[in-house]
């Protein structure tokens, strides 16, 4: 008996991690020590006596990112980066400010889950599953102010605004530092580049049109 409880607590436990994306807090708070030489998973944290509120608090989502690119919109992120108070909290978040037209291109976040809110205007969002034998499936939806739309964690998915005036959102994400693998910029942009022989070949076109997409300037809308 007793070693079946062992057994239900221990698959219990593994479960339990496997669905975690950032550590869970062990204390009240971890405020990242940013200058630290320690290398770790994450940030170390500085002193609690030397913690204040400032720590914890972030300004300026209030104002509009700059959507005069060639992708017409722009993310601001309040990552652990940006706010150190969310060292080992799971989560954080972005305003999305996107221009007549704009996008938000196909991206990943291998670290967490997407929740989305729209503020103001309109959005074309959508997102693809992973490969199954039947393909990769897309969902998509168009949202209007107030409506909420979820991407899971590590799928490709975007924005669009199909709009002619701008429009907000407000986007959660369960992980403190998220990461963003923007699909064009790292197949075409890399540095150094992937070889043209191996892009060629996976898009099934001639290496003139890889070097072309090469030779281009990636935008990042990423603030």
């Amino acid at each position: 008996m007793a070693a079946k409880i062992f057994l239900i607590a221990l698959l219990a436990m593994v479960s339990s991690l496997a669905m975690a994306s950032d550590p869970s807090p062990l204390q009240d708070f971890c405020v990242a020590d940013k200058d630290s030489k320690v290398l770790v998973n994450g940030f170390v944290c500085k002193d609690p006596k030397h913690v204040t509120a400032e720590d914890f608090f972030f300004m300026g989502l209030d104002k509009a990112g700059n959507t005069v690119n060639k992708l017409g919109s722009m993310v601001t992120a309040v990552n652990v980066n940006k706010l150190v108070g969310l060292n080992t909290l799971g989560i954080s978040m972005v305003r999305i400010d996107y221009g007549p037209k704009g996008l938000n291109p196909p991206h990943t976040h291998p670290r967490a889950t997407e929740i989305l809110t729209v503020i103001e205007g309109q959005l074309l969002v959508g997102f693809v599953t992973s490969n199954t034998d039947d393909g990769n499936r897309l969902f998509t939806k168009m949202l209007k102010k107030g409506d909420v739309f979820v991407f899971p964690e590590g799928l490709i998915h975007f924005q669009f605004n199909p709009g002619h005036t701008k429009t907000i959102a407000i986007g959660a994400l369960s992980s403190q530092n998220p990461g963003t693998i923007t699909i064009a910029n790292a197949v075409f942009g890399s540095k150094p580049p992937i070889s043209d022989d191996v892009l060629a070949k996976a898009f099934q076109v001639d290496k003139k049109t890889i070097d072309w997409l090469q030779a281009q300037f990636w935008t990042d809308n990423n603030n």
